[in-house]
């Protein structure tokens, strides 16, 4: 790729380097490489501990998004079309091991938009509460722990979540506001038990 045409790819949105490799300049997956893998990594140490495991996951899902880059609609946006694909390749990666691994939780991303008490913030201080509220995150059910790490941690929007799991934009909304009052829940009856 000569060096303007780097540049223009940069400048260029997901959706149309998408649809210009489905169009047979395969050179161009690399930017597309570029711009999620570390995405697909922090999301894929959400749900795997192991770093060989990750590494083997993310291979798989470009590999998949490369195979399948041809039935991408560029009408739409490419980011929820990729974490399809690697949501799938995590649920086959935890099927094949038989495991669940605790979650990296960015307590620093995630607060911002989801305050749950007013105290919070006097309690971050002493870092025990980002130990505290990825013990609680590993708690919860696989139907409400993936939404909330898909719209907080990775800033999608509802209608993106929706698009990942496939499931209706209403569930959405439910299972977030679900997993907001388990999750405070948890972590209230750990500040019982553990002062």
């Amino acid at each position: 790729m000569k060096a303007l045409e780097a540049i223009q790819a940069e400048q260029a949105g997901d959706e149309k380097i998408a649809g210009l490799v489905a169009g047979g300049d395969i050179e161009l997956f690399g930017e597309l490489i570029k711009r999620y893998e570390p995405k697909l990594f922090r999301y894929a140490r959400k749900f795997l501990s192991d770093s060989d495991d990750i590494k083997d996951v993310v291979q798989k899902i470009f590999l998949k998004v490369y195979e399948n880059i041809q039935s991408f609609d560029v009408s739409r946006r490419f980011s929820p079309w990729i974490y399809r694909i690697a949501h799938n390749e995590l649920v086959n990666s935890l099927k094949e091991k038989q495991k669940r691994a605790l979650p990296l939780f960015d307590l620093d991303t995630f607060l911002p938009r989801f305050p749950f008490a007013s105290s919070l913030s006097e309690q971050m201080e002493n870092g025990e509460l980002k130990e505290v509220l990825n013990e609680c995150l590993d708690q919860l059910q696989p139907k409400y722990k993936e939404p909330i790490i898909l719209y907080y941690l990775e800033g999608l929007a509802y209608k993106e979540v929706a698009e990942v799991l496939q499931v209706p934009l209403a569930t959405v909304g439910v299972r977030i506001k679900r997993a907001k009052a388990l999750l405070k829940s948890l972590y209230q009856n750990h500040k019982k038990v553990y002062g």
